[in-house]
C-alpha cells in the first residue's frame, strides 16, 4: 500500500458510493440492455485508469510541447467525427468500435483544463491583461465550436464553464468580467440566431416554459419532475420506482438517472447524493490548495469546476429548472467515455500529490492572485 500512500482515499471512499447508487438503480430496471453488467467493466478499467495515473509521474503534462499536441490531437479527433462518426439521437459525437464506442468531448473537457491550467500558470501575475482572456477563449472555443457543431449542446456548455471558471479562479478584474458577460450574451443571440437546431430552441423554451408543451418537447423533463416528487421523503424502494420501471421516464440509466435513484430512494436519498458530492468537490479543492504550484492548483479547480457543472446542471434539468441538454451525473450515469475521464482527472489529481506542499492561505493569495 505504500505505492499508493498519497492518495486521497476520504475522496476515494466519497465516489465508490456515487458509483454504487447508479449500479443500483440501472439494476432496478428490466430489459434487454444490460446496463449494470456493462457498467461494471467500465468501473473496473476506470480505477485501472485512476489506480495507473496516480502511481506514475505525470509532471510531463506541465510542458508545453505534451499539451500543445494533445489539444492538436483532440482538435483532430473533433474534425474526424463529421466524417466517420455515428449518429446517436441527432448527435454525430461518436465513434463506433463494434463493441464500444468514444465520444471525444468528454476527453475534451480534460485536455482544455490541462491547456488552461498550463497557460494561466505562466501568466497569473499579468492575467488582469485581457488578451490573455481572449487567447484562453480562442482555445475553448474552438473546442466549443466542433463540439455544437455535432450539435452536442450540453458538452459545449461544459466546455464554456471549465473556461470561464477557470478566469475567474485566475483573478480577473470586474471590469473584465463585464466584459466577459458582454461577449457571452452576444455569443448566445448569435448561436440563437445562425447556431442552435431548432429542438435545442424548444429546450430552452421549455425552461421558460416548462408545461408549454408536455406531450412533446417538454415531455422528457415534465416526466422527470414527477419522477423526482413521487420518491417523496423515503422513495418507494430499489425496484419499485414506477416512473421508471415502466419507462415513462427516459434515458433513466444516463441523463435522469437521478430522478431514477429519488424516485426509489427519496429526498434521503438524494440529500445523501449532494453530500457525497460535496465531500468529492471539498477533497479536490483541498488538494488543489496543497498543489506544489499555480499548475496543480488550476488544475484541481478546473476539475472541480467540472464536476460541479456536470452534477448542478443534470440535477437542475432533472428537478424542471434548467432545460434538458443531455448532461450526465459524474460517477452515477451509465457510459465509458465519461467515467473513464473522470478517473483519468482524478488519477492526475493523485499523481501531483506526491509533490505537494501545505500552502497556507496567505501564501496562496499573494503568488496566485498577485494580492
Amino acid at each position: 500500500m505504500k505505492r499508493f500512500a498519497h492518495i486521497d482515499w476520504v475522496l476515494f471512499f466519497a465516489v465508490l458510493p456515487l458509483l454504487g447508487a447508479g449500479l443500483v438503480s440501472m439494476s432496478s430496471f428490466t430489459g434487454d440492455d444490460n446496463y449494470f453488467g456493462r457498467q461494471l467493466v467500465w468501473i473496473a478499467v476506470s480505477l485501472g485508469v485512476f489506480f495507473g495515473l496516480s502511481s506514475i509521474d505525470l509532471s510531463f503534462l506541465k510542458k508545453t510541447r505534451t499539451i500543445s499536441i494533445m489539444f492538436g490531437v483532440t482538435c483532430v479527433v473533433l474534425l474526424l467525427l463529421f466524417f466517420v462518426g455515428t449518429v446517436t439521437k441527432g448527435t454525430q459525437g461518436w465513434f463506433n468500435l463494434g463493441f464500444f464506442s468514444i465520444q471525444p468531448a468528454d476527453p475534451a473537457k480534460l485536455v482544455l483544463i490541462l491547456l488552461l491550467s498550463k497557460y494561466f500558470s505562466r501568466r497569473h501575475i499579468e492575467i488582469a491583461h485581457i488578451r490573455h482572456i481572449i487567447v484562453s477563449g480562442a482555445y475553448a472555443f474552438l473546442l466549443f465550436v466542433f463540439i455544437l457543431l455535432q450539435p452536442d449542446f450540453g458538452s459545449a456548455i461544459i466546455i464554456f464553464l471549465i473556461w470561464f471558471g477557470m478566469v475567474l479562479v485566475s483573478g480577473i478584474s470586474k471590469k473584465h468580467l463585464a466584459i466577459v458577460f458582454t461577449i457571452g450574451i452576444v455569443s448566445f443571440l448569435l448561436l440563437w440566431s445562425f447556431a442552435f437546431k431548432e429542438f435545442q430552441k424548444e429546450r430552452i423554451r421549455n425552461f421558460i416554459h416548462p408545461l408549454a408543451n408536455i406531450q412533446g418537447s417538454g415531455y422528457n423533463a415534465y416526466q422527470s419532475t414527477i419522477t423526482v416528487g413521487s420518491g417523496q421523503l423515503l422513495g418507494k424502494g430499489v425496484g419499485y420506482g414506477t416512473q421508471s420501471r415502466l419507462h415513462f421516464l427516459p434515458e433513466h440509466q444516463t441523463d435522469f438517472i437521478f430522478a431514477a435513484f429519488s424516485e426509489e430512494w427519496g429526498f434521503v436519498g438524494s440529500s445523501l447524493i449532494l453530500i457525497l458530492f460535496g465531500i468529492v468537490i471539498y477533497c479536490i479543492l483541498q488538494n488543489a490548495v496543497r498543489g506544489a504550484g499555480n499548475f496543480e492548483l488550476l488544475y484541481g479547480a478546473g476539475v472541480a469546476i467540472f464536476f460541479m457543472s456536470h452534477f448542478t446542471i443534470n440535477v437542475g434539468m432533472n428537478l424542471g429548472i434548467l432545460p434538458v441538454t443531455g448532461i450526465t451525473v459524474p460517477f452515477m450515469s451509465y457510459g465509458g467515455s465519461h467515467l473513464i475521464t473522470e478517473f483519468a482527472a482524478l488519477g492526475i489529481l493523485m499523481s501531483m500529490r506526491k509533490g505537494s506542499r501545505a500552502a497556507h492561505r496567505d501564501v496562496i493569495k499573494n503568488e496566485f492572485l498577485g494580492i
